[in-house]
């Protein structure tokens, strides 16, 4: 069966079509500026190295999804011969609340169930029911899967997702932790252990997720124990525009002294702040080229991000008891030797040890799964590239393959 894996954002679309007879990529391409003027196409067939790159204006994420399927099933430049080849669509969706704890076939309930969300994820839960209601329309036959970023999350305890505000906020409207990126933290879980050739329970690991939007985890038998992410992706490490933690007055207190409203203010936390805000920048490639060139708001930006990774890694460390493996995964993760140096340089003190040459080796693009520590260090610490993708995909087709 071939799979399509559909990643919508509020003016873009992602998609990788799978075929799970070998978990090969067929083809994948991304949609960018959906609604807005000039809305750019490009998908690239793989094996073939085929391309179609077109820009033409397309008001929502229904046309978006027929100039997917129109170029999927191009007669010329096309990855299968029909959408007949489609088995089912798979839809990455941000918020799962406390309602879902897995994935879900789409249904008339659990579409409602998702949409009584939009409340905890205003930004991005809208897109990702776009993006299932265009497939909907465009293939009405076909079965839709959503996989929930914050689902793996869920295994946490009250000690550690429960906020110290009157309880009766989380009874009512579910304030606590939920966390994100729980697909890439999931894959990352169970794919270190394939790697190690070790069994899930009794195993302790700290993901760390990092991209332009980072969290970590603390997983314990296979099970998340805690992360890093709150109520909304806002809340953790310093992120390319995101703040991060901080103390919650800091809103009220900007807010009076800026003249902006509360809304304003966690705009500008969420969009114009984390290295873009301290640095000027928000990817990590040009904090570090700025950095490395003695910019000292890039340096700023970036001992702020390094202290920050450090800081939930001895925490977690403590909550576990110990860890087995620190894993690095995602753009900044799998890429950024010298960071993941800086990272691991602080844990001396407790006997972890890199192996220069090796996390050296480890980078674009030459990046794949990797120990990266030496053989005498007390916990191992891994490179492995995440791949959110083939676990929509697989839990896509276990979910059709049962109904």
């Amino acid at each position: 069966m071939k799979i399509l894996v559909i990643n919508a954002g509020s003016s873009s679309l992602k998609f990788q079509l799978i075929d799970m007879d070998d978990e090969s990529v067929k083809a994948k391409g991304l949609v960018e500026r959906i609604g807005i003027e000039g809305t750019h196409f490009k998908q690239t067939v793989l094996g073939t190295g085929k391309v179609i790159e077109f820009t033409r204006n397309m008001k929502d994420h229904t046309e978006a999804i027929s100039a997917v399927l129109t170029a999927l099933t191009d007669k010329d430049n096309g990855a299968i011969a029909s959408l007949d080849e489609i088995g089912a669509c798979g839809h990455r969706v941000l918020h799962g609340g406390e309602t879902f704890k897995e994935s879900v076939l789409v249904t008339e309930e659990s579409m409602k169930g998702i949409e009584e969300l939009v409340p905890l994820g205003p930004l991005h839960q809208p897109a990702n029911i776009a993006g299932i209601k265009a497939c909907q329309a465009v293939m009405p036959t076909k079965p839709n899967v959503a996989v929930f970023d914050t689902a793996f999350h869920q295994t946490m305890p009250p000690k550690a997702y429960m906020y110290g505000v009157p309880k009766k906020y989380e009874e009512t409207i579910g304030v606590r932790r939920y966390g994100f990126h729980g697909t890439s933290h999931r894959y990352v879980s169970k794919r270190v252990c394939e790697f190690l050739g070790v069994d899930p329970m009794g195993k302790k690991f700290i993901i760390c997720h990092l991209g332009n939007g980072s969290s970590l985890s603390a997983v314990k038998d296979g099970k998340c124990q805690d992360t890093s992410m709150g109520l909304t992706p806002l809340e953790g490490l310093i992120m390319g525009t995101r703040c991060g933690s901080c103390d919650p007055a800091v809103v009220q207190f900007i807010a009076n002294n800026d003249k902006k409203s509360v809304d304003e203010v966690l705009t500008m936390m969420n969009k114009q702040s984390g290295l873009l805000g301290i640095g000027g920048k928000s990817d990590m490639r040009d904090i570090d080229a700025a950095a490395d060139a003695g910019d000292k708001d890039a340096i700023l930006a970036r001992d702020m991000l390094i202290y920050g990774i450090q800081k939930y890694i001895g925490s977690y460390m403590a909550a576990l008891q110990g860890a087995d493996a620190i894993i690095f995964t995602a753009g900044i993760g799998e890429n950024n030797a010298h960071l993941r140096q800086r990272v691991i340089e602080g844990f001396g003190y407790m006997g972890i040890k890199l192996d220069e040459a090796k996390n050296e080796a480890c980078t674009a693009p030459n990046v794949k799964e990797t120990i990266i520590s030496t053989p005498d260090s007390t916990v191992k610490v891994i490179v492995i590239p995440t791949n959110e993708e083939i676990m929509i995909a697989r839990d896509t087709l276990e979910l059709v393959e049962k109904a």
